[in-house]
């Protein structure tokens, strides 16, 4: 069965596409008809690729995984930020920072910035500097905050990223495809969608549009983090079993008994004596 349905994206305008002037030829397999100047898009086919999508984003939070998502256009910032945290995935919804895939280390020591002048607020360091000196780094630090705080549990690059207009966050994929990352993304009819590995074809400009896409993604990768915890939950009940099971007793070797010993033991003194006696 289908996670979202027709009916569904076609009252949220899902279907709706550029005008025609506007459009790539590479979304023409996507769009079927042209109303007013303006493309219409296969909602059939945007079901079949919600579903891919979101199968893939299920197997790789199954694994663990992060998956990145990435919507710094107006219409989508409060709705990515929304399902993000609810799922707690990373998110960029500022201006997109060009190398934060590619130059991963050094948005690592940005993030590792924060964390410091926290903890010089927390220990009294903060305290000792001149007034000046506050307002510089209070300022630096809600710098960081708006532009990397959505992304500071990201301990490394992301499995995946999830990309709401691609054509509007191309630095973000061509970092991602330059790295080997997947690419899940919204891809309206005036975007090309080379080198998205997921496309999901729907007007990525529509409010609503944006929501019940999002909203179907981030329930498939909800459900492959609990699948995730319980695996993970069963692997550490069968560890502490196998570690707690009773080892298996060596088999003990069979000594004669004491009354055997001590007639061998005489029967060889006997046959010494003999020997000295000759």
């Amino acid at each position: 069965m289908s996670r979202t349905t027709f009916e569904q994206l076609l009252e949220a305008g899902s279907h709706f596409g550029h005008l025609r002037s506007k459009w790539n030829p590479a979304m023409a397999p996507y769009i079927f008809m042209e109303r007013n100047d303006i493309h219409i898009i296969d909602l059939h086919k945007t079901v079949v690729k919600i579903d891919e999508a979101a199968q893939a984003a299920k197997d790789i939070a199954k694994t663990g995984r992060k998956i990145l998502f990435v919507a710094t256009k107006k219409q989508a910032k409060e709705i990515v930020a929304e399902k993000a945290k609810s799922i707690d995935m990373p998110y960029i919804t500022e201006r997109w920072a060009g190398g934060m895939l590619t130059n991963f280390p050094t948005i690592r020591k940005a993030v590792k910035k924060m964390t410091t002048i926290d903890k010089m607020t927390t220990d009294g360091t903060f305290n000792n500097v001149s007034k000046r000196e506050k307002l510089q780094i209070s300022r630096q630090r809600e710098k960081l905050e708006k532009n990397l705080g959505s992304i500071a549990d990201m301990s490394r690059l992301p499995a995946a990223i999830f990309v709401v207009d691609v054509m509007k966050e191309q630095i973000a994929v061509k970092e991602a495809q330059r790295l080997g990352i997947t690419v899940i993304g919204i891809v309206d009819t005036n975007s090309n969608p080379k080198g998205i590995d997921y496309v999901i074809p729907a007007n990525d400009d529509a409010t609503k549009s944006i929501d019940v896409i999002l909203g179907t993604i981030a329930a498939a990768i909800q459900e492959g983090i609990d699948e995730h915890k319980v695996e993970k939950n069963d692997s550490n009940e069968n560890r502490d079993n196998s570690e707690s099971a009773p080892r298996e007793r060596k088999q003990r070797i069979n000594r004669r008994p004491r009354h055997e010993n001590a007639d061998l033991n005489a029967n060889v003194i006997g046959k010494f004596a003999k020997t000295e006696d000759e």
